[in-house]
């Protein structure tokens, strides 16, 4: 099947009792049809595997999953961008913006960083950008450029999260604190005394949460 006919597919899978609990777990903010991702990451296989053979991304498709009403699609979306990584130049970027504040939510924002971060380290000369959202008025920017070196392990760049997580102290956005705390935690597993002497550094002005977070392996 092609990636339209999946889209249309999608919606003959409604199942209504699961959607209101979807949308009850997003706190109403979008409309859903109540595919569980097993079965909808089955029906998109096909369509993908396509998709790779052209090598080229079709961001008109991933407009028409955004334009949707259901939140599963902008979820095709972004499992598509996902497969397509590979295929993504420097100039796309700026269309990720576009997404990660459309439609913004911590369920699509956080998919996007996966996105980012392989793009960001395949070129590096996007780093840049990174510290731009990290100083950016919309709170999911900012968390995209906190979460984007998540599992980096012995490749972080040490000295981009540091300015990134600084630009973001301070902050009472629930979202950005976890963020902080949430990539600390991570990398704590890989470097533990960087991440120790960070805190000790800036401790009087990490938010609580954040020092909850970052401290779960030390």
């Amino acid at each position: 099947m092609t990636l339209y006919q999946v889209y249309d597919t999608m919606v003959g899978l409604a199942d209504l009792e699961r959607s209101e609990k979807m949308a009850a777990y997003m706190r109403h903010q979008f409309d859903f049809l109540g595919i569980p991702a097993p079965l909808r990451r089955q029906q998109e296989k096909t369509a993908f595997k396509a998709a790779k053979q052209t090598k080229m991304v079709d961001w008109d498709f991933i407009d028409h999953c955004w334009q949707s009403n259901y939140r599963e699609h902008q979820y095709f979306g972004i499992d598509y961008l996902v497969a397509m990584e590979p295929f993504l130049i420097a100039v796309d970027l700026a269309k990720i913006e576009q997404l990660v504040i459309t439609k913004a939510w911590w369920d699509s924002v956080d998919a996007l960083s996966e996105v980012v971060r392989k793009l960001v380290c395949r070129l590096s000369a996007l780093k840049v950008e990174m510290l731009r959202w990290s100083l950016d008025d919309n709170l999911w920017l900012r968390r995209v450029a906190i979460l984007h070196q998540l599992l980096q392990k012995e490749q972080m760049d040490e000295p981009l999260l540091e300015e990134i997580l600084v630009n973001n102290l301070g902050s009472s956005e629930f979202f950005i604190n976890k963020a902080i705390g949430w990539t600390l935690r991570d990398y704590a597993k890989t470097n533990p005394q960087w991440v120790q002497d960070f805190l000790l550094r800036y401790q009087t002005s990490l938010a609580p949460l954040t020092v909850r977070e970052a401290s779960k392996y030390l």
